[in-house]
């Protein structure tokens, strides 16, 4: 039998301020965070305030593929 792949999954979440900065070359690197989600409750691309030490302060970070 074939098991189901589970309702939890692994995500990524990336700084949006790095990532449109990387092409001024302002920060060091792109922040990023690796978490769980549900994918029954949360089937939508999910957005969290983390902190990024690139940034030196909190800004939102968005799941990305």
């Amino acid at each position: 039998m074939a098991k189901n792949k589970g309702t939890r999954i692994l995500i990524t979440l990336e700084c949006t301020t790095c990532r449109s900065n990387t092409e001024n070359k302002r920060s060091a690197g792109v922040s990023r965070y690796i978490t769980q989600k549900n994918r029954r409750n949360t089937p939508e691309r999910i957005e969290l305030k983390k902190y990024c030490p690139n940034c030196n302060r909190t800004t939102i970070h968005k799941e990305i593929k």
